[in-house]
């Protein structure tokens, strides 16, 4: 069956000749990330005018299948394909993530057509998060820098572009994901060192001004902070087994070689590393917390906490463990798989709420306890991150009143990057 396409052409793209301009495609990539995401005017902008991100990801998946539908299936487009070309356009540049792996695969010589089954095991990174993250590391030449996560290589090509090749270490656990990089990064000129490995262990004896992590893990890499340099900066995110609520760790050590960090509340963080626990809502408890009528109902006039309370979610994912937020919800929605119970809220009148829950546990409790304590520390949307000699990490509010203990290091490598 043939199906019509009624979506917009891609930015770059001819719908009627087919013909393809990666060039605009970039400068429409750009102003889009510039106009919904705040990019400015300096290096990270110029790096990613001048980055063919083609050359970097010349094969991608789409996938074919519908949500829920099992075996999952994509194509692997091509731009050597001139038939896939205008497709693959829109993939590399509409600011989505980018599928570049599939179970595992070797990257290089590989054959296009579809796949079905197994999982897509590395993506390129939304551009609008990886874009925010870049400027964050306030880039410079000369700098040393290393990409903890090398996927499809974006993060690596950019250090090199701002930084110069010789300063750039990109490091990721595929082997696979590295070759692919080194031939690919040296197409577009660039010869970084690029190691396979462990990322938790970043490189043994070096030293950087700018750490990036593309992963979120559960705590920050004791070795990684000792790798910084004085004046250096970390990134990397922190969450829990739930996907909810992350964190940014920003770690900086001074000129005087102490180290200070913070824990900032965000709204999207970067996929978990490899191997890293997660815990989801399934659909068909998706669908029990919509239908079900609950143990019970009340009528309250305390609202819910906001979306914008970000501050207070990030604690919740930390002191309130094995939660999951229905982010497809209308209103607020949040199960425990663990243990079945689930929480649904309905505003009925401008004031007044139906608080629906089931299970054992009393979510809603749980929440607006938490939540008068968080007011009670000031409504922090940023946390202190103390990092003990000993591996020891805590976040805490300025006051605090409000703290909770980083899980202990558990074995774990990177996972998809960008």
């Amino acid at each position: 069956m043939t199906t019509l396409d009624t979506s917009p052409a891609t930015p770059g793209s001819d719908p009627l000749s087919g013909a393809v301009d990666p060039a605009a495609a970039r400068r429409a990539m750009v102003a889009e990330l510039e106009a919904r995401h705040g990019l400015r005017p300096g290096p990270v902008r110029d790096a990613l005018l001048a980055l063919p991100r083609e050359v970097l990801m010349p094969q991608a998946y789409v996938r074919r299948s519908a949500p829920g539908e099992e075996p999952p299936r994509w194509d692997l487009l091509e731009w050597s394909a001139p038939q896939d070309r205008p497709e693959l356009l829109g993939l590399l540049y509409d600011g989505g993530s980018v599928l570049v792996q599939h179970d595992g695969e070797a990257l290089l010589s590989r054959a296009g057509g579809s796949r079905s089954g197994a999982s897509i095991t590395s993506m390129s990174t939304v551009m609008g998060l990886t874009a925010s993250l870049l400027e964050e590391l306030e880039l410079r030449p000369a700098q040393r820098v290393l990409d903890v996560g090398t996927g499809a290589g974006v993060t690596a090509a950019v250090a090199c572009e701002i930084c110069g090749d010789g300063g750039v270490v990109t490091l990721d656990r595929d082997r696979h994901l590295t070759d692919a990089a080194a031939v690919r990064l040296a197409d577009l000129g660039f010869r970084p060192q690029i190691v396979c490995g462990s990322g938790e262990q970043g490189v043994a004896g070096a030293e950087f001004d700018r750490i990036f992590v593309s992963y979120a893990m559960e705590r920050v890499p004791t070795a990684l902070v000792e790798q910084l340099a004085p004046g250096g900066r970390l990134l990397v995110h922190i969450t829990s087994a739930s996907p909810s609520w992350p964190g940014l760790a920003v770690v900086e050590r001074t000129a005087g070689g102490r180290i200070a960090a913070e824990l900032r509340a965000v709204e999207f963080a970067h996929r978990a590393g490899h191997g890293m626990e997660r815990i989801w809502l399934s659909e068909e408890f998706r669908q029990r917390i919509n239908a079900e009528p609950g143990g019970w109902t009340q009528r309250s006039m305390l609202a819910p906490p906001a979306e914008a309370d970000r501050g207070l979610w990030l604690a919740a994912d930390h002191l309130l463990g094995g939660l999951v937020r229905d982010f497809g919800a209308e209103h607020l929605v949040i199960g425990a798989p663990g243990c079945g119970s689930w929480l649904r809220v309905e505003p009925v009148s401008d004031r007044r709420w139906n608080i629906t829950t089931r299970g054992p546990r009393d979510i809603w409790k749980e929440v607006q306890d938490l939540a008068a304590r968080w007011r009670a520390a000031g409504s922090p949307s940023r946390y202190r991150l103390h990092i003990d000699p000993d591996g020891g990490q805590r976040a805490a509010s300025a006051c605090g009143r409000l703290s909770w203990p980083l899980p202990a290091l558990r074995p774990l490598d990177e996972g998809p990057a960008a």
